[in-house]
This record gives structure tokens, sequence and C-alpha cells, in this order.
């Protein structure tokens, strides 16, 4: 299998193992056909993202122990869906990227520039 590649053509680095991460739970924001809604970019959660997901209906911040997920607070790592990252965007409230640990298959569903613009630094 080929090594994953990030958005910036670079080999993918690890998002979270605290949360730990990732639609196959293995830290990083891989992707396979299984994989129906993307869950391929790394964002940082913040108190304004994580409302405003609740809102939409996709509640990252109530602890459901049953799938051994504690809950999202503001600082967390996150392999985000690329549609629910266009959606937080559209409601203004848009979390930083990471763009080193963000699947390059992400790009199929979000404009790099998008992704850039809300990069962390460093």
């Amino acid at each position: 299998m080929d090594q994953p590649l990030n958005v910036l053509g670079g080999p993918l680095a690890p998002c979270s193992t605290d949360p730990l991460t990732g639609f196959y739970r293995d830290g990083c924001c891989n992707t396979g056909p299984e994989d129906a809604g993307r869950h391929t970019v790394c964002v940082i959660a913040t108190a304004e993202f994580l409302a405003v997901s609740k809102y939409l209906g996709n509640d990252l911040s109530t602890p459901r122990p049953e799938f051994r997920f504690a809950g999202l607070k503001p600082g967390d790592r996150w392999c985000l869906c690329a549609t629910r990252f266009l959606q937080a965007a559209q409601e203004f409230a848009t979390p930083q990227v990471v763009l080193e640990a963000t699947h390059q298959r992400s790009l199929e569903i979000v404009p790099l520039e998008l992704l850039e613009a809300h990069a962390i630094q460093g």
C-alpha cells in the first residue's frame, strides 16, 4: 500500500492519539472506500466550532462512552469530515487546520486555498 499523502504532497502526519481520532481510530486522517464521510481534515476544535457543529446535528462535544468517545473540547485535534469542514466554513465557524495531517483526498471536496486560509502556523 502506498504511503498516504497530505494536502501539501508530503507524508501524512498523525492528527491525534488523545483523543484517538481517524475513521480507522489510528490517530491519522486516513481514508478508504468504507469511509463514506471522508474523515480527512485534521482540525483543532474551538468552542465556536463545537457549538455550530452541535447546532447542525453533529454533536462532537457530548461524551458517548458506548463508542469510547469522551467528547471534544476546545484545543482537541480531530479528523473531521471534509463536507462538515465546508459546512463549518459556510457558518463562519471554521476550525483551524493542520495541513501536514490533512489527507490529500480532502482536496476532492475542499479547495486548498480554504484549508490554507485556516491553517495553523508552524
